[in-house]
């Protein structure tokens, strides 16, 4: 009787202990799916920028970009910085590249190009192309002209890139191509295209044309560039969930003849993968390598609220360009660098969450987004998501747990909007209640990331900002 007893209690066991597991499982696959996702992938930097030109000097990749994050259109975006990475990971920039154009209509800079003993570069300001010059890619740049101001929307200026004294050419995004023989030329809005003089800051007016084109669409963000003896002309059609780039190819000559292949369209929105609206970018190559790479906007934020990625671009035996595989995941490191061990953290808390945001579609169209603010993706390395307070939240602090105290280096911050400038205070803790000071700065400083020296022993850290856009695109503790 005793053993038939035992036996009918462990039988009752193992079902309640399975029936426990499955319960387990259940909850935390809820929690799993409950949990909110980053749709934004792995942006290029921690910031909102379009029309990216991005190049390697020396050893070092240059990115210049439109500032976006402003909501309110590109007639509120700027200012211009440069951001810098030694490995493709890891970006950087300290105040503004072209101080006087601070405050100005600030739109698609092209790469910079290396000219007469100097570097020069061609952002569309106040709705024209102006070239601007400097002794180093890190600027600062001037107006090569030597003038000091810019004009106003459609009014004529010597300080304009002009065609030897005529009235400029209207048009927005200028793209530098320097070929082998040292000639320059540059190409813009609307399929437009002509010879830089050797002073690089005049047109050639006798060259002046617009590329004839299978496609006539609206078309800005032209992209161009040269490999194993065939030039590429790449141009934008439409905008917004229906930006797409088409591309023609060219034996003879910078100016064409171009010929159309007969798949010309390399990137379109992808709904499977979830892009939308891959627009004006650029492509450019890892020197030493036959490695290149497309890089694009992508609309998923609506406005002027866009962010930056970059992917493969590859080739076909006979040089024609396979349509992009479009994804969010970013292509990682591209040089090999030494980097401080990151720490993962156990937890992180913060002072409030914004509400989540919900991005409705235009119509006609199936983008349909929603954005979350919770404090873990200041901590996933993704440089798409972010955690932001709401907005009356006056104390807005965000903490890290460790897990254990340990010994900690260095702290590196990436603000939300930083070319707005931030002030912070970082403070440490080995209990999570007695706090001590450890980092951070009174005045405003512009510039990503903020990085605080450490050589403390903690479990705890807490960020609290006190000036500038509250928000933390990424926080790395190292």
């Amino acid at each position: 009787m005793k053993a038939t007893t035992s036996s009918f209690l462990i039988k009752k066991l193992n079902k309640i202990n399975i029936f426990l597991v499955f319960c387990f499982f259940f909850l935390f696959n809820q929690s799993l799916k409950s949990q909110p996702s980053n749709p934004f992938g792995n942006a290029l930097v921690p910031d909102m920028i379009a029309d990216a030109s991005i190049q390697e000097i020396d050893g070092v990749f240059y990115c210049y970009a439109t500032t976006d994050g402003y909501d309110n259109g590109l007639h509120t975006s700027g200012p211009p910085v440069v951001w810098k990475s030694k490995d493709f990971v890891n970006w950087s920039f300290s105040g503004y590249y072209f101080p006087s154009a601070v405050g100005q209509v600030y739109w698609a800079p092209s790469k910079v190009v290396q000219a007469n003993g100097k570097y020069y570069i061609y952002p569309t300001i106040n709705k024209f192309m102006y070239p601007a010059v400097s002794d180093s890619p890190d600027g600062p740049f001037k107006l090569a002209k030597g003038e000091d101001e810019f004009i106003k929307p459609y009014s004529p200026s010597s300080t304009l890139l002009k065609a030897n004294g005529s009235n400029p050419p209207w048009g927005i995004d200028a793209e530098i191509f320097i070929d082998d023989d040292n000639q320059a030329y540059v190409y813009w809005q609307k399929r437009n295209a002509a010879r830089l003089n050797s002073d690089m800051i005049s047109l050639d007016s006798t060259s002046i044309i617009t590329i004839d084109s299978p496609r006539k669409s609206y078309s800005e963000g032209p992209i161009f560039f040269k490999r194993k003896g065939i030039y590429y002309y790449l141009y934008s059609q439409g905008g917004d969930e229906r930006y797409q780039y088409a591309y023609m190819m060219s034996t003879s000559s910078p100016l064409g003849p171009f010929e159309a292949p007969q798949n010309d369209i390399i990137s379109t929105t992808n709904y499977e993968r979830g892009v939308f609206g891959p627009g004006h970018g650029c492509v450019f190559n890892l020197s030493g390598t036959d490695d290149y790479y497309f890089a694009y906007l992508e609309f998923g934020r609506r406005s002027t609220n866009r962010q930056t990625y970059v992917n493969k671009l590859e080739f076909n035996e006979d040089g024609t360009i396979r349509p992009v595989d479009l994804t969010l995941d970013g292509v990682g490191a591209l040089r090999k660098i030494k980097q401080d061990k990151k720490i993962a953290i156990k937890s992180c808390k913060a002072s409030s969450v914004r509400d989540s945001l919900k991005i409705a579609p235009n119509q006609d169209s199936l983008l349909n987004r929603t954005e979350y603010f919770v404090p873990e993706f200041a901590f996933d390395s993704a440089n798409g998501s972010r955690w932001m307070p709401n907005n009356k939240d006056e104390d807005c602090w965000l903490t890290a747990d460790l897990g254990k105290t340990r010994k900690l280096k260095k702290s590196e911050v990436f603000f939300v909007r930083p070319t707005a400038g931030h002030a912070y205070i970082l403070e440490y803790s080995t209990d999570g209640k007695s706090w001590k000071s450890c980092g951070g700065h009174d005045e405003t400083e512009i510039k990503s990331p903020h990085t605080d020296v450490l050589n403390i022993k903690a479990r705890y850290l807490r960020l609290k900002i006190t000036k500038g856009i509250k928000g933390v695109w990424e926080w790395n503790i190292f």
